[in-house]
């Protein structure tokens, strides 16, 4: 019988974990991208709404967040000039727990600068072909994998009718829901389980809604430069070409902390010193975050997080 202090997963498997983290260094090594370290607590927090930050306290009374990504310490690292960079960190989200869910969890995250979104794009797309060995990306767009497997358009069909195909999938009240609240579930409930099966896919072009730190899409604002990455039914990577605009950041943010209200969900304070770095100055960028946990399920084609974590937080 297992017992409670044993790691879930096997000495085989945390060295695999080490010589992927190997792999992955000898990568961006190799191109000149400088690896760094950046705080996990911090005084303010992303307001997304979908995601809930874990937060302590520091001296009995200041309320620090642990950070549910890296990316608003790097992007100030960004802005004093660091040029290319790489992390490779714990992260950590609430409420977060499942067969490809931890609340600690390994995230690999990166940016560089003078970069398209598309060439990132293709450098994410080689370092899985390096530590997978797996085929090329394949492309689509968000609209058009909507209207492929649901036949309606994400953003042109009446919200009525997102809440009626919502309600079909099981959605308790979900004529109460708004439209990116639809997309989001008839997203994972329908349509990424499909996603990836023959080789990776990139969606780009998400809703600008979904997409609070991307700039938005010239052709068509409605649109963000936002991409995601699918491999068998799970999302991989998320991708942004980097707003850099401190004013128009910080009205994002406000409309996420209204957003947050509505929801009857806890506020949160902002980043300043991340708004702050961004006023003074942040080179034009695309970055991305990669699930390392996820990452190594794939190389190690196992079905459940715990199987890669030496102690998940049942066990921890």
């Amino acid at each position: 019988m297992t017992q409670a202090w044993q790691p879930s997963a096997t000495l085989a498997m945390l060295k695999r974990r080490a010589e992927l983290y190997q792999n992955i260094r000898h990568f961006f090594a190799a191109r000149g991208v400088l690896e760094v370290e950046t705080p996990i607590l911090s005084a303010g927090s992303v307001p997304e709404p979908m995601i809930a930050p874990m937060h302590t306290l520091y001296n009995g009374k200041e309320r620090l967040f642990m950070h549910t990504s890296p990316e608003l310490p790097m992007k100030r690292l960004l802005a004093a000039g660091s040029g290319a960079i790489y992390q490779i960190t714990k992260v950590f989200r609430d409420g977060e727990s499942g067969r490809w869910h931890n609340p600690e969890f390994s995230m690999l995250e990166w940016y560089r600068p003078e970069f398209s979104l598309l060439h990132l794009i293709e450098e994410v797309g080689e370092l899985l072909q390096t530590v997978l060995n797996c085929p090329a990306l394949e492309y689509s767009t968000y609209a058009s994998i909507f209207e492929e497997h649901i036949g309606l358009h994400p953003l042109e069909c009446d919200l009525e009718e997102l809440q009626t195909y919502a309600a079909r999938l099981g959605m308790m009240r979900a004529e109460n829901l708004d439209r990116d609240s639809c997309l989001q579930f008839i997203m994972s409930q329908e349509i990424e389980p499909c996603l990836g099966q023959v080789a990776p896919v990139v969606i780009t072009d998400f809703p600008a809604t979904q997409a609070a730190l991307a700039v938005r899409c010239q052709e068509d604002d409605r649109w963000a430069e936002r991409f995601e990455i699918y491999v068998y039914g799970m999302e991989l990577a998320n991708g942004f070409y980097e707003l850099t605009d401190a004013a128009e950041q910080r009205q994002r943010f406000e409309a996420d902390l209204r957003k947050r209200q509505q929801l009857k969900l806890p506020q949160y304070p902002l980043d300043e010193r991340f708004l702050e770095a961004l006023s003074a100055g942040m080179p034009q960028c695309a970055g991305v975050a990669l699930g390392l946990d996820r990452l190594l399920m794939l190389l190690a084609q196992v079905d459940h997080i715990n199987q890669v974590l030496a102690f998940p937080l049942e066990r921890a």
